[in-house]
Parts: C-alpha cells; structure tokens; sequence
C-alpha cells in the first residue's frame, strides 16, 4: 500500500517552500499528498502544488481521528506548533490506528527548533551538541530551561518521541535554525530571527546586540532547509515493510538539524546592519552596531511584542547544535554558512517588502 502523505502550515515559510519544492523533488512513488488548511483560499492555493486539500481542526482529538484514518494517512508533517504537544499526540494516535488497521509502517515528523537546543532552553553549549549523538534525547530529558516559555517546548521534543514509541510510530525531531532566504510557497516568505533584527532595527533606529562575546547560532538557506524534509522523506519512501526507512534514524535517534554551519550573531547584526545603512529610505541612523542596555532592550521588547528578558531569545543566544544526521542520509546543504552573511542586503529588501506593520 503506497504512503499517503499530509503537510500541515502549507501557507507558512517552511511550509510554503516545501509544498512548492514538492514536484521537483523526484520522490519515490507514493498515494497522495493532502495539504491541511484553513480555509477556501488556502485549499485552492494548495490545489496548484498537486496537493489534495484537507480540513479539519487540528486541535480537535475525534476530528484529526477522522482526517487521517479516513484518508489513510501514513506520513505526517508536522508544522504548524513547536511549543504545544496537544496536536501532535492527536496525530500520533491516529497515525497509530491507521498502523493497526492496514499493518503499514506510519511516521511522524515534528518541526521544532534551535532554540530548544540552545542556552534559551538549558542545553549544553560547552562545545558541540551532535544531532546524530546517541545521547541527545536523555540530554534533553534533563534540560532545564532559564525561561519557563522554554521548557514546554522542549517537553514537547520528549513527549513526541514517547508517544510514539508508545503507539508504535516512527518518529522524527526536525530542527530549523535561522533560516532565510526568500520562501517560495502561497503565503509567508519570510523568516523569523532575521526579521525580528529588522523588526527591532526600524523602532530603535539601530541594530543591537544583546549578548556579551561573540555567541554563535546555526544557519540554513531555506532550499537547504526544504531539501532535508524532503531528504527524510526519500528514504520513508524509498523502503517497504520492515525495511522501510533503511538507514534513516527515528525515535530517540531521529534529530535532524537542517544547518550547513554555525555564524556569530554580531556578523549577522553587522552585516544586516550595513544593509539598513546603505539604503535610501532612513530607516537607521548608521551601521554602527551597540549593545542594548535596559532601556534598549525594553524598546526592543516592545517591537517584538515580548518582555525585556526575552528579547534574546528572539535575536540572541548561543546554540552549539550541529548538524551531523542529514549528511548520513545524502542532505549536503548548497550554501555555506557564510552565505548568510553575503546575502544580507538582498534578506532586508525582502523583509521590508513583505512586513507587516
């Protein structure tokens, strides 16, 4: 029996790049791809992309029960929630009785994120934290977070993993970091830290660090991105029966990080902050980067609709997360970490031109 496949957050930067990778990605064969959406719009957007539109409230235990073991769904990706568990557990369950009524393989994949593994979140960053470490779920199992918005989160990452173990599904921990680059789906194409710098930089009339030294982040161009979700999904597709998945890691040892290297975030500020400068339209006053002092920081707060203390967490901190996983499945990202930094300019009319004030 062929998989059938369901997306969630089609219409999301993630999402929306990888439903418009999709028939290019020279997949195996498979059933059907059905796309969750919310509503007329986004089930004719999705049409385009060969994706069969499905709606149903994916908060909603008896409705997701019904979406997926009517439509037979045996693959779900997972985008839409990487703090809350409740949609998650619903999907897994019935991912779990598509598993005991037609005896296929099933598999569910969460997209989390960096944060969850970095000083945010309570996770070592000493040196580097492997996301192939055979270690890495009992890490996380005893992450304190220093932000209590932090711990659900990364509660969420074990509570997928056991769910699934329990119910006898396949599990995988998918990692975005910053991610940038133009996205190439129906809705939102663009970003979160990088915008957040931008978001921050127009009411301040500055970009600011928040970090003392030079604290590193990974980073990932979002094709690179894409290709690793699709990469994961080759090798779902490329197996049969118990082999299903032959050399792709699930469960405790299914992290996958999509970064190709790590950058500091002054670069990143100095970079983007040269970018504001070398425009025409005043946004900032100079390229010159300063340190956010309380007053700064509760501006920035401001803008970025957070406390003053979780500032950083948007645009701050140091993640020692390093992606070793996709390399053992055939990923190899195209763009260097340092791409990131050459491509600051083109990021910045990108964000201006799509934010929302």
């Amino acid at each position: 029996m062929p998989h059938n496949i369901l997306i969630t957050g089609a219409s999301g930067y993630l999402g929306g790049t990888l439903i418009a990778r999709w028939a290019a990605a020279d997949l195996p064969p498979y059933g059907k791809l059905y796309a969750l959406v919310r509503s007329e719009q986004q089930a004719e957007a999705v049409k385009q992309y060969g994706a069969e539109p499905l709606v149903f409230d994916p908060y909603d235990e008896a409705a997701v029960l019904r979406g997926v073991v009517d439509h037979q769904i045996t693959v779900i990706y997972h985008l839409i929630d990487a703090f809350k568990s409740d949609s998650q557990v619903y999907m897994i369950k019935a991912l779990a009785e598509v598993k005991k009524t037609t005896g296929q393989t099933v598999h569910f994949l969460h997209t989390s994120g960096a944060k969850i593994f970095s000083n945010h979140a309570g996770a070592p960053h000493d040196g580097e934290l492997r996301d192939n470490d055979p270690g890495l779920y009992e890490i996380q199992k005893k992450q304190q977070a220093p932000h209590e918005v932090m711990q659900t989160p990364v509660n969420t990452n074990s509570t997928v993993i056991e769910k699934c173990e329990h119910h006898g599904v396949k599990s995988y921990i998918f990692v975005p970091c910053i991610v940038y680059g133009k996205g190439e789906g129906f809705g939102n194409v663009i970003s979160i830290q990088t915008v957040a710098i931008v978001k921050a930089a127009k009411v301040l009339r500055r970009v600011y660090r928040t970090d003392q030294g030079r604290p590193t982040w990974p980073v990932c161009h979002v094709l690179d991105n894409t290709n690793l979700y699709l990469a994961i999904l080759r090798r779902i597709l490329a197996g049969g029966g118990e082999g299903e998945g032959e050399g792709l890691g699930s469960g405790r040892n299914g992290y996958y990080l999509a970064a190709s290297g790590s950058v500091a975030w002054d670069d990143l500020y100095a970079a983007m902050a040269a970018a504001l400068a070398q425009r025409g339209d005043d946004i900032v006053d100079d390229a010159e980067v300063e340190t956010a002092d309380s007053a700064a920081l509760e501006k920035m707060g401001k803008a970025l609709g957070c406390p003053a203390d979780l500032v950083a967490v948007h645009l701050g901190g140091k993640c020692t997360f390093t992606a070793r996983h996709g390399e053992q499945i055939g990923w190899k990202p195209a763009h260097g970490p340092e791409h990131i930094l050459e491509a600051a300019e083109d990021e910045v009319s990108l964000i201006l031109e799509n934010l929302k004030s």
